[in-house]
């Protein structure tokens, strides 16, 4: 595979897997999720994958160490998460350069949260002065590397910190108007969720493709993290219900599995532009996502592809 640019690939106008990773906490992880990458999920044909970045810039070593290791071992297009809370300038741009001399040409642009959740610590925000909002760092990623792809988040359920979803609306506009090429949403359960969303984004003249963020439950204590780390999720009546059922958390993966298989077939068969997976580093369920949808061999869903998921899409 040739490293690419997503925003290349997504104007060849193929619907595009990606596949997002963290960096592991010891070396026994990083080669576990490598015999992962390649054994079991590079033979899926990812269009691209991402690795995040820890709050306050924690990981930021180690991302990107995942990030050129992935690129060079595989050959594989990758995304580098980059957050800007806490970060000066010239901390950001040393990122960049380093990035740029290792052939990384993919960044998502986050704000990103404070370490520990210090949100109100002053010398915190005097380290956020370069960059106040995630918009700041689209426009000096897009004024120092203009050849860069840059991905922004989106929130279908809308951002935690901004209740007033007219301003969250304003503030993904300042993003795209400083040089984003695409969205990448939050992880949602409900696909009515994502259509609605995107449908206000058209309505406020925000016209980039907006891929969807899907992540399969696989126990009911990573439930509750999900509402933790998403503050704000909303779980379906219908998939609580399912949860309630299940045994252990066995058949809790088993059912979060088949809705997601739900959500990803019912987004494309409406033609969006990308799915993207949050694996949390363990390959099983993308797995069986993929092979349940007969996408084993994937390489990209053409417009007017049709996809079954075996259970009722929403």
């Amino acid at each position: 595979m040739a490293i690419a640019r997503v925003a290349d690939l997504l104007a060849a106008g193929r619907t595009l897997f990606s596949f997002e990773f963290f960096p592991p906490k010891s070396e026994a992880g990083w080669d576990r999720l490598f015999r992962n990458i390649g054994e079991e999920l590079l033979p899926l044909q990812p269009a691209y994958v991402s690795v995040t970045y820890g709050a306050g810039g924690s990981t930021r070593d180690q991302t990107h160490r995942l990030v050129t290791r992935i690129q060079n071992e595989f050959d594989l297009t990758v995304v580098a998460h980059l957050t800007c809370v806490g970060s000066t300038a010239e901390e950001v741009g040393l990122i960049l350069d380093a990035y740029n001399r290792a052939g990384v040409r993919n960044i998502l642009a986050l704000r990103g949260d404070p370490p520990g959740g210090a949100t109100g610590d002053p010398s915190l925000a005097a380290a956020s002065r370069d960059f106040p909002y995630a918009a700041d760092l689209v426009a000096f990623i897009r004024t120092r590397y203009p050849h860069f792809s840059i991905g922004v988040a989106g929130f279908p359920e809308g951002h935690p910190a901004t209740p007033n979803r007219l301003r969250e609306m304003q503030y993904l506009r300042d993003k795209v108007e400083a040089g984003a090429d695409y969205i990448v949403t939050q992880l949602f359960f409900d696909n009515r969720d994502y259509r609605d969303y995107v449908e206000r984004l058209r309505l406020a003249g925000i016209s980039l493709p907006v891929i969807p963020g899907i992540m399969p439950i696989a126990s009911v204590s990573g439930m509750e993290r999900m509402a933790d780390l998403a503050a704000g999720s909303r779980f379906p009546a219908a998939l609580t219900r399912a949860v309630m059922r299940a045994k252990d958390d066995d058949a809790v993966a088993r059912v979060g599995t088949h809705w997601a298989t739900a959500q990803v077939a019912d987004l494309l068969n409406h033609d969006v532009p990308g799915i993207h997976l949050y694996t949390l580093n363990n390959s099983r369920a993308t797995i069986r996502i993929c092979r349940n949808l007969g996408l084993d061999n994937y390489g990209g869903v053409g417009p007017g592809d049709s996809v079954s998921s075996g259970g009722a899409g929403r």
